[in-house]
């Protein structure tokens, strides 16, 4: 009996030993992250996480995989993203449809952006242009006012899909220029809109910098006004909206990183904390910019501050012209 005693006290000292010694969690990433594009491979949002993917892998000390998921307005990405697991190994490109304009657009959608995605940064934005085919006669806004308000049938205008923020863009305009008879004309895709803009076949369209550079720089389109608040560097000749007395014209393809509610904050401050480390390497930026990206990096609160103001903005002109996808 004193020898079971002995070992039951031996052990008893042992044991917060044994616990000492087990090795405690491992910081977060111990685990490759997961990078979710809701668009198809070549594009900007696609450009955009593989070029901060490349900077933030060894920031993290783990691989970042980019996943194309394309599809349902960017529908499919975001529900994928707010099922699975919140600890911060699944991320997203969310751009304006997913965050800001879908819950207007549709009656029901498979997922919540307030209650199932948590904003991580602003990643970068991308400002939009309008543009106008050479065949046209549209070389100014005031060209644009005329030859709209002459069209009786109502002027067509393009955009890279129902929804995207390029239609959004030319809706706002429509909305603050009075040209309420113009009639959206959507494709799939910036670059199939842009080569029906610059063939004639339909007279003006906005478009972001990145996917419009090649065809504004080759003459294909012109580029007639900027919906920012300043002029962009790589198009100093081409005046804002605001210059012109239109200071509401305002609008960009904003994107961000999100994760799926629940997330740890400490998870997801850790995460942006390396994320604006790697969109602020100069190389990074670098190649950014050259694609017709404004690199952001905010921090979550501010990105959530954005997002609330953007949402009023938006959903506000959706109801107001009675625009629905379902």
């Amino acid at each position: 009996m004193r020898h079971l005693k002995q070992l039951a006290s031996i052990a008893m000292v042992a044991l917060p030993l044994a616990f000492a010694a087990a090795p405690s969690h491992a910081a977060y990433p111990e685990k490759p992250v997961r990078w979710l594009v809701p668009y198809a491979a070549g594009g900007g949002s696609d450009f955009l996480a593989r070029t901060i993917g490349n900077a933030l892998a060894p920031l993290l000390g783990q691989p970042v995989v980019v996943e194309n998921k394309p599809g349902g307005n960017t529908a499919i990405a975001a529900s994928e993203t707010a099922r699975s697991a919140p600890d911060g190994y699944t991320v997203l490109s969310a751009d304006n449809g997913t965050l800001v304009f879908n819950p207007a657009l549709y009656k029901t959608l498979s997922y919540d952006p307030a209650k199932d995605l948590a904003p991580v940064t602003l990643l970068g934005r991308f400002p939009m242009i309008l543009v106008a085919s050479p065949q046209s006669g549209i070389n100014s806004v005031k060209d644009l006012v005329e030859h709209a308000k002459a069209d009786k049938n109502g002027m067509n205008y393009a955009s890279a899909g129902a929804g995207s923020p390029h239609h959004l863009a030319m809706e706002l305009l429509k909305s603050e220029l009075g040209l309420n008879r113009m009639v959206h004309v959507p494709y799939r895709g910036a670059s199939p809109s842009l080569i029906d803009v610059a063939g004639g076949q339909v007279p003006v369209m906005m478009v972001d910098l990145a996917a419009g550079a090649g065809f504004i720089k080759d003459g294909k389109v012109k580029p007639i006004a900027v919906a920012n608040e300043e002029r962009l560097p790589q198009l100093p000749d081409v005046p804002t909206f605001a210059e012109l007395g239109y200071k509401n014209i305002v609008a960009a393809a904003h994107v961000g990183m999100v994760v799926p509610s629940g997330t740890p904050q400490q998870t997801i401050d850790a995460l942006n904390t390396k994320v604006v480390a790697a969109l602020n390497e100069p190389a990074t930026r670098q190649k950014l910019i050259a694609f017709g990206v404004e690199p952001v990096g905010n921090t979550p609160a501010q990105y959530t501050e954005l997002l609330a103001a953007e949402t009023a903005k938006w959903q506000k002109l959706i109801r107001d012209l009675g625009i629905t996808l379902d």
